[in-house]
């Protein structure tokens, strides 16, 4: 059995490794940039008071937990696992969480912000559509 369900398609799996691999990318990269780079010139002020004094141990957080749960999702993808699609939607979950556990801290917001939202939006909302909430017909109403 598909790890994406076939009434799903091709275009939701084509979807998630996408997003995917848009986010394990990035999350490595910024982990390499705050780790080795030196928090990429992001001003220290952003994380007074975070109990952090450098950005190595966030950009660690970073690789290990944004990436590694990217890397997850598309292990069980490309070995058509059928848990696949619930990484998925736990690695956008954890994207999600990054970015609003980040603002949280940081009481800052960069446009950043907004594309790794959005790209954990799209990650869960593909994950649930290809775990089989796909309405039929799309606007038909409940009795």
């Amino acid at each position: 059995m598909d790890a994406v369900p076939r009434r799903a398609g091709r275009p939701l799996h084509v979807g998630l490794l996408v997003v995917a691999w848009f986010s394990l990318v990035s999350a490595l990269v910024g982990m390499v940039g705050l780790t080795l780079g030196g928090g990429m010139g992001i001003p220290l002020e952003w994380i007074a008071g975070t109990g952090f004094t450098s950005y190595f141990w966030p950009g660690v957080i970073l690789g290990v937990v944004v990436g590694g749960a990217q890397v997850l999702a598309l292990v069980a993808t490309h070995g058509r696992y059928r848990l696949g699609p619930g990484m998925h939607a736990a690695a956008g979950l954890v994207m999600l969480i990054w970015i609003f556990v980040e603002i949280a801290l940081m009481l800052v917001w960069s446009p950043l912000h907004g594309i790794y939202f959005v790209a954990g939006l799209v990650q869960v909302v593909l994950a649930v559509l290809a775990l089989g909430a796909w309405p039929r017909p799309f606007l038909a109403r409940d009795r």
